[in-house]
């Protein structure tokens, strides 16, 4: 490639002292000597060929560039907006827009400049560049077009709270900042997760605050003594009472599918709506409301039992001496 622009240079200064106007013999060529270098020629500036070019090349980059980004960027952005994008969403976008705005500017300013042989060179190098590129970063570019299924589909959303599996059980967190390569989750703990983009839109997402209502539930233990509907009508009045506890939906109780009636108790399920759910209510809400039901439960006589195991038969020592 060093040979190649010595040799590019050497034609382009031959080219400009002798002022001839055609193309140069080789591969790059500079065609006609311009209105920029003939201007240069009148004023009796040397090489106007080769000054020309590089003014030219200059001018055309600086105002391509300047032009798409106080024209395209601006207009870019309302489509953007109307999409619903905040503006963290929208830096990637953007960031990707000029960078295709300055290789469209450096289209314009090689064809300004006339230098339609160092673009040909240039293009073809690149496309080797890019192919030995894509066979290295294959994860790069997996996870680079994951983001792009993310900003289009939007599973998520900067700020929302997401879980997702992963090899030692189960990842949460808040979202801090989405990029085309990796999702940051900060978790509750406070650690920060950096989240390949891939390894998101490759599995299954919980969002549990992607709409605007959320549904909780707990499952309370009664004895099998106590009587079921006064337990049942202190959980849905400690629910109505609540005033974080949607009244519509209404809160009800069922008795629970998985530990109906348990081996020390008898399962019942409270499924009540908060609005505008995230980690902190969820925790808080959930947690004032189990109090004020345990509470209730203690001023009624209600036993919430622990789990107990009775074990029977007779033990037989060295001794002699056996215990029932």
């Amino acid at each position: 490639m060093r040979a190649g622009v010595s040799g590019w240079l050497l034609q382009l200064g031959q080219s400009a002292g002798d002022g001839t106007d055609g193309n140069t013999t080789g591969n790059v060529t500079v065609e006609g000597i311009g209105p920029v270098g003939q201007l240069l020629r009148e004023f009796g500036i040397p090489y106007p060929k080769l000054l020309g070019a590089a003014i030219s090349f200059v001018v055309a980059l600086f105002v391509t560039y300047a032009l798409g980004r106080a024209i395209v960027v601006p207009l870019f952005g309302r489509a953007l907006d109307r999409r619903g994008l905040d503006a963290h969403e929208r830096k990637p976008i953007q960031r990707l827009l000029k960078i295709l705005l300055f290789f469209v500017a450096l289209a314009i300013a090689f064809k300004a400049a006339r230098l339609s042989g160092f673009l040909t060179s240039i293009t073809a190098i690149a496309a080797a560049g890019t192919l030995a590129i894509g066979f290295a970063l294959q994860d790069t570019l997996a996870n680079f077009v994951a983001g792009a299924f993310i900003y289009a589909d939007r599973p998520f959303r900067i700020g929302d709270w997401i879980e997702w599996p992963g090899g030692s059980g189960t990842y949460a967190g808040v979202v801090e900042d989405i990029t085309f390569r990796v999702t940051r989750v900060r978790t509750f703990d406070n650690e920060l997760l950096t989240v390949p983009n891939a390894v998101l839109t490759g599995g299954v997402i919980k969002n549990p605050v992607a709409s605007e209502e959320l549904r909780l539930q707990f499952t309370f233990g009664i004895g099998y003594e106590d009587d079921i509907q006064t337990a049942t009508d202190i959980i849905v009045e400690e629910a109505e009472k609540h005033p974080d506890i949607l009244d519509d939906p209404t809160p009800t109780v069922r008795l629970s599918t998985d530990s109906a009636l348990a081996d020390s108790y008898v399962g019942l399920t409270s499924r009540f709506w908060i609005a505008d759910p995230n980690r902190a209510d969820f925790l808080k809400i959930r947690g004032e409301y189990v109090t004020a039901v345990k509470k209730r439960f203690d001023d009624a006589g209600i036993d919430i039992p622990f789990p107990q195991v009775d074990l029977s038969g007779t033990v037989d020592v060295e001794n002699g001496s056996r215990f029932e």
